[in-house]
Order: C-alpha cells, then structure tokens, then sequence
C-alpha cells in the first residue's frame, strides 16, 4: 500500500517538474499565491523536504540535498534519485510505530514522531505544495496536468476506467 502512496507521490512531483520546464524565467518567478515562494522555489522547496524527509526516515546521508540553486532539469533528476530511494526504504519492511527522531541541521530544532506519521506528512506535504503550483499555474492561464493518484493508475496501467453506457 505505501509503495502504490510514494510511487504516486514521485510521480506527481516529476510530472509537474515536467509541466513546469515549459515556462519561461518570468513564468517561474510567478509567485505561488498564499505563499512567499515562486513556483520554482516552491518547486525546489518541495524536492529538498522530500529528500529531508527521506533522510530522517532512512538516515541515508546522501538523500539530503540542497536545492536551493537547482534548476528544474537537476530537480527532476534528484526527485527520480529520491523516488527509488523511497520505493528501497519502503520494500526493507518498516515499524509505522517506531519512533524516529528529526534534528535540524541548522537550528537543532528535534521533534520525535511515529514512522507511520513521518511518512503521512511527507505525503502531505508534497500534494500540499504540488497543489500551489497548479493554483499558480492556473494564475497564469495555464492548465496544470492532472496529478490525481487515478492518472497515475491509469499510466500505471492498473486503474481501468469504462464509461457509463449511454
């Protein structure tokens, strides 16, 4: 079940990555409504936490990066790095109810929560912030792609869909 949640999530941050390689230096400098970022800070804010949260639930070294210079061609190889690093995490086997302890590198702030709970905010934050992203693109006129886990299935090719007869 939590390999079909971050597989999804991976592929909702690369096909925005994807979208998002169309726009041009203005476009991107676009500020993401209800934030202080544009839409590629928001962008590399998204690929840093999740290769933060990796890190705190792995405490692989190397999943934590910095993407704050990165441009949108080095995000989208790091969000494929972070996805199979996900998808390796999740096939050891984890404790939902382990404890995993969170220590800031910049500020030592700790915070101690549940693997299961680790993971869930992950999720969450991503979709949070894809979301964001689509509202600014939309600002723009543009139509974000479909990021749903229904299009995912579909393109996996495990979700089937069959119109209602007429």
């Amino acid at each position: 079940m939590l390999d079909d949640a971050f597989a999804h999530h991976a592929w909702a941050t690369l096909r925005l990555i994807h979208a998002c390689l169309a726009l041009s230096p203005a476009q991107l400098e676009t500020a993401v409504p209800g934030t202080d970022r544009s839409i590629l800070e928001t962008m590399r804010h998204v690929v840093a936490s999740d290769s933060f949260d990796l890190f705190v639930a792995s405490n692989e070294r190397g999943s934590f990066i910095r993407a704050d210079r990165m441009g949108l061609a080095e995000l989208r190889a790091a969000m494929e790095d972070i996805g199979a690093r996900w998808s390796r995490l999740l096939e050891g086997g984890i404790d939902p109810d382990a404890v995993v302890r969170e220590v800031d590198p910049y500020d030592g702030y700790r915070r101690d929560a549940p693997m299961g709970l680790r993971l869930a905010a992950a999720l969450q934050h991503g979709s949070d912030h894809r979301s964001q992203i689509c509202t600014a693109l939309t600002s723009l006129g543009l139509k974000p792609p479909a990021l749903d886990a229904f299009t995912f299935g579909l393109q996996d090719g495990r979700v089937v869909e069959v119109p209602a007869p007429s």
